[in-house]
């Protein structure tokens, strides 16, 4: 296959150059079409302390957009609980949904540069597949990412890792062939 498009990630050059027909022998599938790939990255953050401190959402929502390297988008509340103090429609959270090059970069540098800052690294869980082959990684505190050494507080976050594999085996596969350093079973 002719380069046609240049690659700016060296994640997504692999897949396409290495990783795709390699998927293709072990999943024994028929068509080149029906590799499983990447669809989107969605990295979610909650925020309890902005309930009463705007400051904080704003430096929440400056770190993500930093992160991910694009603008965050804020959820809000969709019914209000008055034990949590929570009102309908306030802002509870922040959202940034990754596709194409973006979510390339974004995983390179998870699994490259993130994951072996975590302490005590032993792998990302085998167990947090669904049944359609998406992936749930749940980290502590973003200190990990290089691009969060300037804030002060640090929050946890939720990555999910969609994939357009039909079961969890084609997801871990293609997550296994694409670097991802899972736990030895």
């Amino acid at each position: 296959m002719n380069d046609i498009q240049p690659y700016s990630s060296r994640l997504r050059a692999r897949y396409y150059k290495e990783v795709r027909a390699k998927l293709k022998d072990v999943l024994q599938l028929g068509n080149i079409m029906e590799v499983p790939k990447l669809a989107k990255i969605v990295l979610n953050i909650g925020v309890k302390k902005s309930v009463g401190d705007s400051r904080t959402f704003q430096l929440v929502t400056k770190a993500v957009g930093e992160i991910a390297g694009q603008l965050p988008v804020r959820t809000k509340a969709q019914k209000s609980i008055a034990n949590f103090k929570i009102r309908d429609g306030m802002d509870v959270g922040v959202c940034v949904t990754l596709r194409r090059e973006n979510m390339y970069r974004f995983l390179e540098k998870l699994i490259e540069l993130s994951l072996p800052k975590v302490r005590d690294f032993q792998g990302v869980s085998l167990t947090a597949f669904d049944r359609q082959g998406n992936y749930n990684l749940g980290i502590k505190e973003w200190g990990i990412f290089p691009e969060a050494d300037d804030f002060t507080e640090s929050f946890g976050m939720n990555i999910t890792i969609h994939t357009t594999a039909r079961n969890s085996e084609e997801g871990y596969a293609l997550l296994k062939e694409l670097g991802m350093p899972f736990k030895k079973k």
